[in-house]
């Protein structure tokens, strides 16, 4: 198998320059890092008119862009949840902890450079523990050798290294290079945070990474598509992560699985381009594809005013000249389509043990009675992989200000705050874990939380508001609280900007361009980085005698066995799926 692999790596030096990015070229780049590689606009609409002709049907927002970017778009097979698509992705982004071995086993197929824009995140090797200054300086030291591995690599073979400090993967790929009609891998199952700027960006594993950056066609069973049809407006105390977790209840953690979940219907137009972020980065948790928000008014009138706050607004611009690429045609087909009015959505809690177990605000007290779980809050977090942007911070702010206002002083059950946009790691460390005991509310969705199963996940001013009271069956929006004077009071509905009045800080500059040169730094005494010694070229013969595992549905475990020349033997493991 590898070396059949590698003599399909061995291609990409032939045939490199027919990749989209340098055969159709607008004249605005992808990103203001990415001053090379362009839009590709031009070739997306060219193959979505072959695309057309051969499906004489609508099509979703989502088939528009993964179908436009298929290797042979006259050629190959689509049929949802059937044939396999060949697709060129447009970029991959990495995080360090996946990148390591992606990175090294791109070295090894000899190639000069990646054949996409590829960039490297440092965010998962810093854990959280003491505060940001101590706990950066902590992570530098235990992984220092990572970093500096990735950040030559990275500098020699053409990708763009965010330094550790730099925020959240996501978060940092949301304001410097999501674009609508965007096709990117990333090696993180929350990549389909860029589904909030109209991206179909999907979670892979770090082979599939390395397939794309080497110029070899990523292949994907083609996806089925779940429409949520949104009604109504947000409003109040319920956010865009309440209609994620409302999604989780419905389709469970596993209802999403091989499918694109798509957003459409008036109620998109109240949620913001982050807050939309927000719901497509949690359909990890379903298990879906990825996830995306299409709605004419939003993708060509409301996401510009984040790429121009980001300064994309050339972008923005070009998006416009191709807006039927960007919008789902009417009367489109869905595999299933699932309605949720906003206008009777209510604040939701999920948990605990699992992202679809949800209980609506004022019914949670109620089930966690039922049920024996704690009501007394140990810990609260806001911030993560969800609900990190501008706007979740100040809608949560604005409830502290509230119970500043009437007690002239904050009373909080320990409030751990991780803003990822900018300075914060995705991690918690596991000293942190270990004083934690009792229950603890969090607004992140991800399975770094294997280590408590106490976890409640929802929304980051639902979460200050419990911060306050320290109980889990507090109410925020009936409840009452007692102000300094002894009078009682309730808290107001949070209010939050969905981006800065004076604009945004760019901080510290924590890019480094790749130079396309230089040495990997690997030091051979390490124990955890060795460079990989590349397969021998395929010889073109069949490979002989070799163990292949199968996994199958039923108790039972088998063996065959033949000796003459060109078999190979067969060992069936047959597993049980209790699921």
């Amino acid at each position: 198998m590898h070396a059949i692999r590698l003599n399909r790596i061995a291609w990409p030096t032939q045939i490199r320059g027919l990749h989209i990015s340098s055969c159709w070229q607008a004249n605005v780049p992808m990103s203001k890092f990415d001053k090379e590689a362009y839009l590709p606009y031009e070739k997306l609409a060219h193959n979505l008119k072959i695309i057309r002709d051969r499906l004489k049907r609508p099509l979703t927002l989502s088939e528009k862009i993964l179908y436009s970017h298929l290797d042979q778009p006259a050629a190959e097979s689509i049929e949802r949840g059937v044939s396999y698509l060949r697709l060129r992705p447009d970029r991959v982004a990495m995080q360090d902890a996946t990148a390591q071995m992606a990175v090294l086993q791109f070295i090894s197929s000899g190639l000069p450079k990646t054949a996409v824009p590829t960039t490297i995140h440092c965010d998962h090797l810093i854990q959280a523990q003491k505060g940001s200054t101590d706990d950066l300086a902590r992570a530098k030291n235990l992984h220092n050798e990572v970093f500096d591995f990735l950040s030559s690599a990275g500098s020699k073979y053409g990708m763009g290294f965010w330094k550790p400090g730099s925020g959240i993967i996501h978060q940092i790929f949301l304001e410097n290079y999501a674009f609508p009609g965007l096709l990117l891998v990333g090696t993180d199952s929350h990549t389909p945070n860029g589904g909030g700027l109209a991206g179909l960006c999907i979670g892979v594993g770090g082979a599939d990474a390395v397939d794309v950056m080497a110029n070899i066609p990523w292949e994907l069973k083609c996806p089925k598509v779940i429409g949520i049809r949104l009604s109504g407006e947000l409003s109040g105390w319920t956010s865009a992560k309440d209609i994620i977790l409302k999604v989780c209840e419905i389709l469970t953690v596993k209802g999403g699985t091989g499918s694109i979940i798509e957003y459409f219907g008036p109620g998109v137009e109240s949620i913001s381009a982050t807050g939309m972020g927000t719901i497509c980065n949690m359909g990890a948790e379903i298990g879906a594809t990825t996830s995306l928000v299409q709605n004419p008014k939003i993708v060509l009138n409301v996401m510009p005013f984040l790429l121009q706050a980001t300064d994309r607004e050339s972008i923005a611009n070009e998006a416009e000249k191709y807006r039927d690429i960007l919008v789902a045609d009417e009367e489109a087909h869905y595999d299933r389509i699932i309605d949720l009015d906003l206008d009777t959505l209510t604040p939701h809690v999920t948990g605990p043990y699992t992202p679809d177990l949800a209980s609506s605000i004022d019914k949670l007290g109620e089930n966690a009675k039922e049920n024996g779980w704690p009501l007394d809050i140990r810990v609260c977090l806001i911030g993560s992989c969800t609900n990190s942007s501008y706007e979740d911070m100040t809608r949560a702010a604005s409830i502290a200000k509230q119970v500043r206002a009437e007690t002239n002083s904050i009373m909080c059950y320990l409030l751990f705050i991780l803003i990822l946009s900018l300075l914060w790691p995705a991690k918690l460390s596991s000293e942190v874990y270990f004083w934690w005991s009792g229950l603890t509310l969090v607004n992140l969705t991800s399975y770094s939380d294997a280590q408590n199963h106490q976890w409640h996940e929802e929304t980051t001013q639902i979460v200050v508001a419990m911060a306050i009271t320290g109980r889990l069956d507090f109410n925020p929006l009936k409840d009452e609280l007692t102000a300094s004077d002894g009078s009682k009071f309730m808290l107001q509905p949070p209010k939050g900007d969905f981006l800065p009045e004076k604009g945004f800080d760019p901080g510290v500059d924590t890019y480094q361009a790749p130079t396309g040169s230089g040495e990997v730094a690997v030091d051979p005494k390490s124990e955890r980085l060795q460079i990989l010694e590349p397969f021998d070229k395929w010889d073109g013969k069949d490979l002989e005698d070799m163990l292949i595992l199968i996994k199958e549905k039923i108790w039972r475990t088998c063996s065959f066995s033949s000796k003459s020349k060109g078999s190979a033997r067969l060992i069936t493991s047959l597993l049980l799926d209790r699921g």
